[in-house]
């Protein structure tokens, strides 16, 4: 049970039959009201409110601020993105790298849907834009991503497709093999660990989920690690925000 006093400013949170209080300013506070925000957008399919630059992106804003953010740091030759659905982060992916005048995006999906793939190749920024239509982890799809790299370009991947542990492990096997020294592949969505009967959801999601394929990976791969993406600017109180994406950036770091 979570409590939102305003008249004493405390979030109370009960849980096990034990009863703690945060201050609204605290981290705790913070995470708190977050988790519940979290499940109850989930419950509301609040991720499907919103465009970037007219094409559906079924992100939380806050992720949203964290793709433009890396893609900022990394400044990556080559985004390669795992599900396309509306196009909206293949959309935002193409305007950081125009306004950082370098990058270019490859979208692959097993299924391009006609209406979808028409607005994309409509879209002002499809220039960017390179769409392949197949099975992420089959091989066929992966030597065509491949051929579009050339040596020695960076590498940034976001991984949102398929999110089973079983496909996402095999898509970190695959596409990590595409990075350089200090750029990541994203797993995303791991938020499913934490919607275990919530609408819409399975009840094996609490350990068939990206978070626990990315953790499998960086077990047997130490040239990876799980590293936090940390905001390039934060003078705020808190060291997190809401996500869909916890433990989700793994870094090649050798």
């Amino acid at each position: 049970m979570l409590i939102i006093d305003e008249d004493t400013n405390q979030v109370i949170v009960k849980k096990n039959n034990l009863t703690k209080s945060y201050a609204f300013d605290s981290q705790e506070a913070f995470d708190a009201v977050s988790k519940m925000m979290l499940r109850v957008g989930w419950d509301s399919k609040y991720v499907y409110s919103f465009t970037w630059l007219g094409r559906p992106i079924i992100q939380l804003p806050d992720d949203i601020m964290t793709i433009q953010e890396i893609i900022y740091e990394i400044k990556p030759d080559v985004i390669v993105e795992i599900g396309v659905a509306h196009g909206g982060s293949l959309i935002l992916s193409a305007s950081i790298c125009k306004s950082i005048e370098k990058g270019r995006v490859i979208g692959i999906d097993i299924d391009i849907r006609k209406h979808n793939r028409k607005a994309i190749e409509e879209h002002i920024l499809f220039d960017y834009i390179t769409l392949i239509e197949g099975d992420s982890i089959a091989k066929k799809t992966f030597d065509k991503v491949k051929k579009l790299i050339c040596k020695d370009e960076t590498v940034l991947v976001f991984l949102d497709g398929k999110h089973t542990k079983e496909h996402v492990l095999k898509e970190l096997e695959l596409y990590s093999t595409l990075l350089s020294k200090n750029s990541y592949i994203v797993a995303m969505d791991g938020i499913q660990k934490d919607l275990v009967g919530a609408p819409r959801s399975n009840n094996d999601w609490q350990w068939n989920n990206p978070t626990e394929a990315a953790k499998e990976f960086v077990k047997h791969n130490p040239n990876f690690q799980i590293t936090p993406f940390k905001p390039i600017f934060n003078e705020s109180l808190l060291n997190s925000r809401p996500t869909y994406w916890p433990e989700a950036f793994i870094k090649k770091i050798k």
